[in-house]
């Protein structure tokens, strides 16, 4: 108590009984392999007529489509012949594209253009984290879909990502596979807030082993979504070659395919799509589940927004061979593409981390009791210490049994806290430590639903 008069006094709370919060889940780290420059493809014209020539003029305005650059491709067709020595300016500074010809064309010969404009995006410096809420701030950083590989993958990852429900993102770009794992994640581990870690399309062996290392090694708390090959020979674990066995990510196969502008521009009468890798779309529906309904919940079972179809059809059967091995399938089921697994690599070899949602819950509670309990440092190891820490964990882990995430009737069946005497014996506290035991049981995922049908004969009267 802190007197301030005779007879008046305050009493002082201590900041000790401050309640735990649950930590975020669903903060993406996406890193990508990008060069300093991309082409960002623009409005396409193919066979476009631009006028007649008089023998006179040179100049010949493109009135429809405004100048981006003079970086994009075109191709000039002078009464049906392709012609040279034809430069694409804005001599008038309207605006608006202009054809100079080194020799006025013909009287009256027709004049077509092929033409696809294109700008150079130089974007944000290698090695540089950048936060995105929203697809525009990606732009803006790291270019607009391209026709460059590195970049329009991690650009559909990204889409992908806000479009089936995450909400932030950090970006990292580098210039080499092997900066992923001398630069990239390095550079990812001092942000706090991620949980999920993916780099869209890299199937190199090295990266993923970095990953994977990054979330069970570096950090502890995170967890790794890694894309399965694009192609493939065989729907079988060793055609699909999928990392060394960890409870610290996902694998998923076949990539999706997407609707493409940059696709549709080059070719106008295909159908624009476009394979991509899944792990920034899988990204978003972690993000959307922990919302919705809890990061105790598989995400699976849902559907993949934006993929209008597969690179590959995977049937009941092939998924068999593959599920048990912790390889995650997306198939077209009913007209719906569907992530249709929940393990993690290794599958059954991982025993009780063998799904995914366990080991994330996992994650959060951990991560969770780590941070909310910070206030414990440098106060006096007793019991009274532990009987507040006791009391802030048991009334955390019993709002998340509230919320469908641990097993039991009651909270005594779903959980224990113990901190006391014979967690901290006097040889734990001359090394000023304080632990606290907590067991949980989790929630499984109802992977297979099996039902019992029987046939009676109603018995006579």
């Amino acid at each position: 108590m802190n007197y301030l008069s005779p007879g008046v006094y305050v009493e002082e709370v201590p900041s000790a009984e401050k309640p735990i919060a649950g930590v975020g889940t669903s903060t993406a780290g996406f890193i990508g392999v990008i060069p300093d420059s991309v082409a960002i493809p623009g409005a396409a014209v193919t066979g476009e007529v631009v006028g007649t020539g008089d023998g006179t003029r040179t100049i010949f305005d493109l009135k429809k489509y405004p100048v981006v650059t003079t970086a994009g491709k075109f191709a000039v067709r002078v009464a049906g012949t392709a012609v040279t020595g034809v430069t694409l300016t804005n001599v008038r500074a309207t605006s608006k594209a202009n054809l100079t010809f080194a020799t006025a064309p013909a009287a009256s010969a027709e004049i077509v253009i092929d033409y696809s404009m294109g700008a150079s995006f130089a974007p944000v410096a290698a090695a540089t984290p950048v936060l995105c809420t929203n697809f525009s701030q990606f732009t803006k950083a790291f270019g607009d879909f391209s026709s460059d590989d590195g970049q329009r993958r991690l650009a559909h990852a990204v889409y992908g990502f806000f479009n089936n429900g995450g909400t932030r993102c950090y970006v990292i770009r580098e210039t080499s596979i092997g900066a992923i794992a001398t630069s990239a994640l390095g550079k990812l581990a001092a942000i706090d807030e991620i949980a999920i870690v993916a780099a869209p399309g890299i199937t190199d062996a090295g990266a993923r082993s970095a990953i994977i290392q990054h979330c069970e090694v570096a950090t502890k708390d995170r967890f790794a979504i890694l894309d399965g090959p694009a192609t493939v020979t065989a729907f079988t674990p060793t055609a699909l070659s999928p990392p060394a066995n960890t409870t610290y990510g996902a694998f998923y196969f076949p990539w999706l395919k997407v609707a493409d502008p940059v696709t549709k521009l080059a070719n106008p009468t295909g159908d624009g799509l476009l394979a991509v890798p899944p792990s920034g779309h899988i990204a978003g529906i972690y993000a959307r589940v922990d919302t919705q309904r809890g990061v105790h919940k598989a995400p699976a079972n849902e559907v993949v927004f934006g993929a209008v179809d597969l690179s590959y059809a995977i049937s009941k059967a092939d998924q068999n061979g593959l599920n048990p091995t912790g390889i995650n399938c997306i198939r077209d089921l009913n007209g719906n593409i569907r992530v249709w697994g929940a393990r993690t690599i290794g599958g059954d070899a991982n025993a009780d981390f063998k799904y995914i949602n366990v080991r994330r819950l996992f994650l959060f509670l951990r991560e969770s009791i780590d941070e909310g309990t910070q206030w414990a440092v440098f106060e006096p190891n007793s019991p009274q210490l532990w009987q507040k820490i006791k009391r802030n964990i048991t009334a955390f882990l019993t709002n998340v049994w509230r919320d469908g995430a641990l097993f039991g009737d009651t909270a005594k069946d779903a959980f224990y806290v113990k901190c006391d005497e014979e967690t901290n014996p006097p040889e734990t506290r001359a090394l000023g430590q304080v632990i606290t035991e907590v067991g949980v049981a989790v929630v499984r995922p109802a992977e297979f639903v099996v039902f019992r049908l029987g046939q009676w004969s109603k018995p006579s009267n």
